[in-house]
């Protein structure tokens, strides 16, 4: 596995690029801020190399950037509604910055620090210390996020943390993807299939109401592959709200700290090239490009347009720290948040 690594100025310090490329030449790359990835290149059906993940073509662009292009929100990735939260009887106003809620951990967040990076075998390891009272959350949280690249085109990325008082964390990765190449538009033909026959309704701020519904009879279903796009402009309320698919799933057969392989598989049916999906993570927000115009210049020289690429964000439940009934993203200084995420890029 070859490793090498550039520097890329920015108004926050240098931002390090790590590219990892593996014998057949199928490389990652990955960056400083915010923990992203920045590049996935993997073969199609006919052996070519393409570009899968959208990025930009300057670096520094990632700074603040309204998709949130490949890189780990934090505190808390999604959405808590009014920035409310209450912890062990104690109450927190969060940042607000997405309507009336708190998103991706507010108008800063993770994604828009440059994080400490060590290489390790076949990868490279990011960390970064959240300070106790950063967008108003209590508690020091240190986090690392791990990502390997394997002989057999696999990025698994592993995220920890731990805190020094009670806290709340939900961490993902926010890249987009697009199999038929990253520049080569709409990712609506592309088929879908998620390991899960329940979704979580929102109210029209996409908070989730707390209720988990069943997919089946509705543009929900993606339990068996369908064309992203075949449902998109249905006459349902929750495709409305977020002009497309903007939606958290519950992952069928979830159980904490197992790895539930395949939770998603996505195919791009011209470069026959197949990403499937595993995680230990109880949902998965899944995101379709629906505001990507108006981003950052790309690494073609143009902008994206809308439903240009989909972000798979696997990770616990929006506004879980308000709905007693969901799964649990609380963290105290006892214990270690760990959860992984299986990137597995295929052809068929």
């Amino acid at each position: 596995m070859k490793i090498t690594k550039r520097i890329s100025p920015s108004s926050e310090g240098d931002i390090t690029l790590f590219r990892i490329e593996n014998s057949s030449g199928a490389s990652v790359e990955l960056s400083t801020l915010g923990a992203g990835i920045t590049s996935v290149k993997v073969p199609d059906k006919f052996g070519v190399m393409g570009e899968v993940a959208l990025g930009y073509e300057n670096p520094a662009d990632y700074m603040a950037d309204g998709p949130c292009m490949g890189k780990i929100p934090g505190r808390y990735a999604n959405r808590i509604a009014k920035g409310h939260l209450e912890i062990e009887g104690k109450t927190y106003q969060l940042n607000i910055n997405n309507g009336p809620n708190a998103l991706h951990g507010g108008p800063c967040g993770f994604q828009n620090h440059i994080w400490d990076a060590q290489m390790i075998p076949n990868g490279v390891r990011f960390s970064y210390v959240s300070k106790d009272g950063e967008e108003n959350y209590p508690g020091t949280l240190s986090v690392t996020a791990e990502y390997t690249w394997s002989e057999d085109n696999v990025l698994t990325l592993v995220m920890k943390a731990t805190t020094d008082a009670p806290t709340v964390v939900n961490l993902t990765n926010h890249c987009y993807f697009n199999l038929e190449g990253a520049d080569s538009g709409t990712v609506l033909k592309h088929k879908l299939q998620l390991k899960a026959s329940n979704y979580l309704p929102t109210d029209s701020t996409q908070i989730p109401t707390g209720e988990l519904a069943a997919v089946k009879d509705t543009p929900m279903d993606f339990t068996r592959p369908k064309e992203i796009g075949i449902d998109i402009d249905a006459d349902f309320e929750p495709l409305k709200i977020g002009k497309g698919y903007d939606h958290c799933w519950a992952i069928d057969q979830w159980e904490k700290g197992k790895l539930v392989e395949g939770s998603v598989v996505l195919a791009a049916p011209s470069s026959g090239r197949v990403l499937t999906i595993s995680s230990t993570q109880s949902g998965v927000q899944v995101y379709t490009g629906n505001w990507l115009s108006g981003s950052p210049v790309n690494k073609s020289g143009v902008s994206y347009n809308d439903y240009d690429g989909v972000a798979i964000e696997m990770q616990g439940f929006p506004d879980a720290p308000n709905k007693s009934q969901f799964p649990s993203q609380e963290l105290k200084p006892d214990q270690t948040y760990n959860e992984t995420i299986k990137f597995a890029f295929s052809v068929e």
